[in-house]
């Protein structure tokens, strides 16, 4: 598959994720209600925010201005790496589940090869691919994260307890 082609499904399918999240939430304001829910539901709207932006600027970016996506893949994912380190630190205080830290332990060091390859792309050459295909595959995971916190949040923390 063209990579830009890839970018541009890879965009629309997370902002498509962002609309379905806001969905489900709508159908919950207890999770707005309580501020560690509240914490989390901004995680896993973010989780597919910031891939779905990367992908709109590798769209624009592109082959021929690379400087365009190399700095804003790098500024996002500064931002979603700061923001889920905050996530980490107040999910420890508020005593949520290890499963969710390991979740985003994971996003956090995928959030930070992300802006390393945006910041020094020849790094992807290591592994045999062009800088621009390394940031699909480290998006592609960090996307799938986002589905394993859906899933433990609605399996687990944004339950009601005793099942209600």
């Amino acid at each position: 598959m063209d990579v830009s082609t890839f970018y541009a499904l890879f965009a629309a399918t997370c902002f498509t994720l962002v609309g379905l999240w806001w969905n489900v939430v709508q159908g919950h304001d207890d999770w707005l209600r309580r501020p560690a829910l509240r914490r989390i539901v901004g995680g896993v709207y973010l989780s597919f925010l910031l891939p779905a932006l990367m992908g709109l600027f590798a769209q624009v970016g592109g082959a021929s201005t690379p400087g365009v996506w190399r700095a804003s893949f790098a500024l996002l994912a500064v931002i979603g790496c700061v923001s889920t380190l905050r996530l980490l630190a107040q999910g420890r205080r508020d005593g949520s589940s290890p499963v969710l830290a390991v979740i985003m332990g994971a996003a956090a060091l995928f959030y930070v090869l992300i802006a390393v390859v945006g910041v020094v792309p020849e790094i992807a050459g290591v592994i045999g691919l062009a800088p621009i295909q390394a940031e699909a595959v480290l998006l592609i995971l960090l996307v799938v994260l986002g589905h394993g916190l859906v899933w433990r949040f609605m399996a687990g923390e944004g339950r009601p307890a005793g099942g209600e």
